[in-house]
């Protein structure tokens, strides 16, 4: 403990509280003595330091977004009594109907080729068939070749002729038949005025705009029927 202006402890009283000195009681000798008590100074207490308020920016709204999973604010209800008790069924699409196809039937007799589709006639035109002992083979056959402006090669001598006006095939050749040597088909002709008569080697003549014109319904494989 410190000291106290040169005078023993003797001489004044010591207040305790706490275990903290908190006052002095001089006695008479003490003052006789010019004893001088101190009071421990007070803490000087800090100052308040105002604290800046520091404004906090208002958060705005967020806006709505529209989203795809938004639902509605209301869903609606159905009645059961506005649901039929036996629903129609779906119509089914129309169907595209399917195309019958173009055959042939040619008829020795009557010296004609008719073009079918189906049971519909849709063209006719007049023939030449085979004479005696090369008749035109009776059945159904398939067409296996298709040529425009065809070479000629006689099968007895050998003989080419170019395509022309003197060309025995004329302008078309549509094939149906041959055994690896020689081919039956129909095609136009050098010789208009046999039509209608029995004169080729089993070939079928036909004049040149009507095999030009029959050229254009057949295909390959398109079915062709001789009759007697």
């Amino acid at each position: 403990m410190g000291r106290l202006m040169g005078r023993s402890m003797g001489q004044f009283r010591i207040r305790f509280r706490a275990g903290v000195v908190v006052g002095l009681l001089l006695t008479t000798g003490a003052l006789n003595g010019r004893a001088i008590a101190q009071t421990p100074p007070q803490p000087t207490p800090m100052p308040t330091v105002p604290v800046p308020t520091i404004p906090v920016p208002s958060t705005p709204p967020t806006p709505a977004v529209e989203s795809p999973f938004d639902l509605p604010k209301s869903i609606p209800t159905v009645s059961p009594d506005s649901i039929p008790a036996n629903p129609p069924e779906p119509k089914a699409a129309p169907q595209t109907p399917v195309e019958e196809p173009i055959r042939l039937v040619v008829r020795r007799g009557k010296r004609q080729v008719v073009v079918y589709r189906g049971k519909a006639a849709l063209a006719k035109y007049p023939i030449a068939v085979g004479k005696k002992g090369w008749e035109t083979p009776i059945g159904e056959f398939k067409v296996l070749t298709k040529e425009k402006n065809p070479i000629f090669k006689s099968f007895k001598t050998g003989a080419i002729i170019e395509p022309g006006p003197d060309n025995p095939l004329g302008v078309r050749w549509i094939g149906i038949w041959t055994d690896g040597k020689t081919q039956l088909g129909f095609h136009g002709t050098d010789q208009p005025e046999l039509i209608g008569q029995a004169v080729s080697h089993g070939c079928i003549r036909m004049h040149n705009k009507d095999v030009t014109a029959l050229y254009e319904y057949v295909q390959m494989g398109t079915t062709v029927i001789v009759e007697k």
